[in-house]
């Protein structure tokens, strides 16, 4: 999908730029000191140092929806976008407002009510110039009874490629619709990454989300689930393997804003040499949020005696009818289970494999039988063939 030059902007967009650029200028970027950012380091960050530069995504699949660039959406979607876009995600933040004020790429799918598309949507983003800062947006629209499933893919051609990913991604599922949508990223270990995702259920709406972190030096994802009507739930699965000198930061919330809703997360690192990690995970439970069930949990898997994580896990809960429980594990290879596999035979470099293989299986099986839960797997092995 070829980017498009937005010579001609609508008001809506030009003042929602400059408010961008002005939010930019007012909003520093967080230190160690500030919430939610005590384990990701940003002063090595110089964004003086990158460029803004276009991007060009790969696009195919999408019969039956409407599949197209941003910017090209904003002048045949004008009205749709005025709505839509940004409506989930707050500009008062260092990363979505540069975003706001200078993103020239991404991509719209919108898919009407009652529509279902049958074949994945796949989108596949390459981080392939040194130097350059991509601003990037993704949205994501169904309807009421739509049903979809979109694949997101960020990549670069080698380890070598020195740049800024800076991304939006507003995920909109309509009543009764069902979103299976997943996002994953192997970008240079050398690359930064900065991702802000949201996602608003309506009533008796499902979203399935599943995130897989391979790439990237240093940065932070966050991902933010508001179940916003009653009846709604989301299932979110992620995943990250990390080599030495990569530090993943997962920031993700659960809120349920309405009655009756559920949702189910689950997170599984694997991490080798001197990598680190760090996920934080908040389930909010609004007032009125009766009868709400939800579940948190992060377990890490240490490579090696240099690896290190952090998990933590928090509720705030402002109804009294509800189900919350969260769980967090940082562990090593079990030396009973290395034993047992090695005394049988099995050489220990397999048997690690076969203990970390296993340790992902609970992950895959979170995922629905089909060619996506395949490529998961495919890529989960690729990728611990790639730090082993």
């Amino acid at each position: 999908m070829n980017s498009t030059e937005l010579t001609t902007e609508p008001n809506w967009l030009e003042q929602r730029r400059r408010r961008g650029a002005s939010l930019t200028e007012s909003l520093p970027l967080p230190d160690q000191k500030a919430k939610g950012w005590e384990f990701t380091d940003l002063s090595g960050l110089d964004l003086d140092a990158y460029e803004a530069s276009g991007a060009e995504a790969a696009v195919s699949g999408g019969e039956g929806a409407t599949v197209v660039s941003l910017a090209d959406a904003v002048s045949t979607h004008g009205e749709l976008l005025e709505e839509r876009l940004g409506s989930l995600v707050a500009a008062e933040d260092p990363f979505v407002a540069r975003n706001e004020a200078g993103w020239r790429d991404g991509v719209l799918v919108h898919v009407p009510a009652g529509v279902r598309v049958e074949e994945p949507i796949r989108i596949e983003l390459p981080l392939d110039a040194a130097g350059a800062a991509v601003e990037w947006r993704t949205l994501i629209v169904l309807e009421e009874g739509a049903e979809a499933e979109v694949w997101e893919h960020w990549s670069s051609p080698s380890d070598e490629v020195d740049a800024i990913l800076n991304s939006v991604v507003e995920l909109s599922v309509g009543q009764a619709a069902t979103l299976r949508y997943v996002n994953t990223q192997d970008l240079s270990e050398r690359a930064w990454i900065f991702a802000t995702q949201r996602a608003q259920v309506e009533r008796d709406g499902r979203l399935d989300w599943t995130a897989l972190g391979f790439g990237s030096g240093r940065g932070k994802v966050r991902m933010e689930t508001n179940l916003a009507g009653p009846g709604s739930e989301a299932r979110v699965t992620g995943g990250y393997a990390g080599g030495p000198g990569q530090h993943l930061d997962y920031d993700t919330t659960q809120e349920h804003a309405a009655p009756n809703t559920n949702s189910d997360l689950a997170f599984r690192g694997v991490l080798a040499g001197g990598s680190t990690a760090v996920w934080r995970g908040m389930i909010k439970v609004d007032p009125g949020a009766q009868q709400t069930d939800a579940f948190q949990e992060s377990r890490n898997l240490l490579l090696s005696p240099e690896a290190h994580a952090d998990a933590i896990p928090g509720l705030e809960i402002l109804a009294d009818d509800v189900r919350c429980t969260h769980a967090a594990a940082i562990a090593q290879i079990d030396k009973e289970q290395l034993f047992y596999l090695t005394s049988r035979g099995i050489d220990t470099a397999d048997a690690k494999s076969l203990i970390i293989e296993g340790f992902l299986e609970s992950l895959v099986e979170r995922l629905a039988a089909g060619p996506v839960r395949d490529e998961i797997s495919s890529r989960l092995e690729q990728r611990l063939a790639e730090i082993l």
